[in-house]
């Protein structure tokens, strides 16, 4: 019983539709860069082809392999300076956030941010924030070897916090970020700010709608027997 009532041993954030709404800032990004070099998409399908990778990722889907990391680098330099500048006067956390972070640093549980993004975004977006003070870790998209839902970024995040996986949960919205929670032995909740719920909801241990149905209480009962407590929030 003591056990549970020390779980989380950790608490970690994706950043894009997580920590801020800026998806659909990134989608903007995309059309224009895609229209600019006159590349046919269907915009329907950007969501899933964009959100949640890496920028190389997406690259070499619309680009082609040939494309050199040398030049991936240098285009995403280009478009993340971009969003940087475009996204700024709208950086703010989701609704909940603020409240949940504060719960969890009060209680001394250790955070981190384990994201997909460039590490100066993730930079930019904690310090517009005022949330440098609570991430005892960043880690980026470019710091790691395989992208989501390959589990690196978040074993990476829980050796930098020095805890076991398995004791941490995970805040995602996308896919591949849920998948690379679920394979690093953590525990996931989703949160349904960029895909619909019910789609969320049987890759997660918890969906919500927004941060503002999670607390500490509901974090820990995560850790409860399996079966106890529903997955999904309305």
């Amino acid at each position: 019983m003591q056990r549970q009532m020390e779980l989380p041993a950790a608490v970690i954030f994706d950043m894009d539709g997580v920590l801020v709404n800026s998806n659909p800032y990134h989608l903007a990004k995309w059309v224009d860069f895609l229209d600019h070099h006159k590349i046919s998409y269907k915009e329907e399908d950007l969501p899933e082809l964009i959100l949640g990778k890496r920028n190389d990722t997406a690259f070499e889907y619309f680009l082609g392999p040939e494309l050199t990391p040398e030049e991936s680098k240098r285009l995403s330099e280009e478009i993340e300076e971009t969003f940087r500048r475009v996204f700024k006067p709208h950086a703010k956390p989701l609704p909940g956030l603020d409240a949940v972070i504060k719960e969890c640093h009060a209680a001394g549980i250790p955070m981190a941010v384990a994201s997909s993004a460039v590490r100066a975004n993730i930079e930019f977006v904690v310090d517009a924030l005022g949330y440098r003070q609570y991430f005892q870790t960043l880690v980026s998209g470019d710091e790691v070897t395989h992208a989501k839902p390959d589990p690196e970024i978040y074993l990476k995040a829980a050796d930098h916090l020095g805890i076991d996986p398995a004791d941490a949960v995970a805040f995602e919205d996308s896919y591949p970020g849920i998948g690379a929670v679920k394979n690093a032995g953590m525990k996931c909740v989703a949160i349904a700010s960029t895909f619909p719920i019910e789609r969320l909801v049987p890759l997660a241990d918890l969906a919500v709608p927004s941060f503002e149905h999670i607390n500490l209480e509901r974090l820990r009962a995560l850790f409860v027997a399996e079966g106890e407590s529903s997955n999904v929030t309305r």
